[in-house]
């Protein structure tokens, strides 16, 4: 409560579920002009959108013909270059916010991967979907093994998995690859698709599917709006109000995080969350960041971060005194990561300045 957050923006779930704690401000940062239109959508749905239930049907389910009348509701909230964006046409000649008529989350690029994913598994006999039609966490175990981790193994799905190109395609850079490498050695005799398995594990057993929105987009390809504990936590019913009563709390803006934090003062920001972005970046590139984020920083300030790999590259890639001022517990990252329900990624660290 009271904090000044500087976020990446990404698809916007994580900056509006901040608002249910009452900051002073939210700063949603992002090079994707896709992202950014993504977040003014949402939080103008919020604010526009007559109720919890509308809101749900619109930016939970985002498929139905009624999603046409609420796109319309919400239109001449947003600005022109958000309108212009949705109402764009894709290739397909449909205009964007159509989208959320038709399944919104299967479009993009993680919705096609996610899509592609299942169309694979099927084709090898395969069942991704069979997770989310088990109802105990025994039966999410036994539809992972059975349906999903044999065709992990398969010969065909080993080879893509060791091959670097194929992950940098779907997001994964050359360093956050060669963390995963250095990860299946250390833990797996050197086989990154068992490593992969162990997370997909993670992802599709060790939650229940009715509380982890990850899970539900991996296996369901859809959030189940009749079990709220699936929504992403801006659309609870128990944060929603929190939520819509701190909108005019968040801002959201088209630039680089360096560059973002180069406008604010010295000592004014007491959160940052930078997701895995740092996994993209090289000695130079991390040392701009933390530059400003020293700059920054208030006393007590946190930063929080996923890696790809179990270890943080900060003491790697930065100079010693960069973070004299910042303290980290490997036992607490270690804890914080049993708890993240994306399940994906090999390591969540915090570090909190002095």
């Amino acid at each position: 409560p009271g904090s000044s957050v500087l976020t990446i923006s990404s698809g916007g779930c994580n900056a509006l579920a901040y608002l249910s704690t009452a900051p002073a401000a939210v700063h949603a940062v992002d090079l994707n002009a896709t992202h950014i239109a993504l977040i003014e959508l949402k939080a103008r749905a919020l604010q526009h959108l007559r109720s919890h239930a509308e809101a749900v049907a619109f930016l939970g389910d985002a498929e139905g013909a009624g999603n046409a009348a609420r796109y319309l509701q919400v239109a001449p909230h947003l600005s022109a270059s958000a309108r212009q964006y949705w109402e764009g046409r894709m290739p397909n000649g449909r205009r964007r916010h159509q989208m959320f008529s038709r399944h919104a989350y299967r479009h993009g690029l993680l919705g096609r991967f996610i899509g592609t994913g299942h169309l694979l598994a099927r084709l090898l006999g395969g069942d991704l979907s069979a997770v989310a039609r088990a109802r105990t966490l025994e039966e999410q175990r036994e539809a992972f093994e059975q349906r999903i981790a044999p065709i992990m193994r398969n010969r065909f799905v080993r080879f893509l998995a060791n091959r670097p190109t194929t992950l940098y395609s779907l997001g994964i850079p050359p360093a956050q690859y060669q963390a995963l490498q250095d990860d299946a050695r250390e833990h797996f005799g050197g086989d990154v698709m068992e490593l992969l398995i162990d997370r997909m594990r993670r992802l599709a057993c060790d939650y229940p599917l009715a509380e982890n929105c990850f899970a539900a987009q991996a296996f369901a390809r859809r959030y189940d709006g009749k079990r709220p504990g699936q929504l992403p936590m801006y659309l609870q019913p128990q944060h929603y109000q929190a939520v819509h009563a701190h909108l005019d709390r968040l801002h959201w803006h088209h630039t680089s995080l360096a560059d973002f934090m180069r406008t604010r003062e010295a000592g004014s920001l007491d959160a940052y969350l930078f997701l895995d972005a740092q996994d993209w970046m090289d000695e130079a590139q991390l040392t701009e960041l933390w530059t400003e984020v020293n700059r920054t920083a208030a006393p007590g300030a946190r930063v929080v971060f996923r890696t790809g790999g179990s270890r943080s590259p900060l003491e790697a890639k930065l100079a010693r005194n960069m973070l004299a001022r910042w303290r980290t517990d490997v036992a607490a990252n270690r804890d914080f990561h049993a708890r993240d329900r994306s399940a994906i990624y090999g390591g969540v660290h915090l570090y909190v300045r002095d």
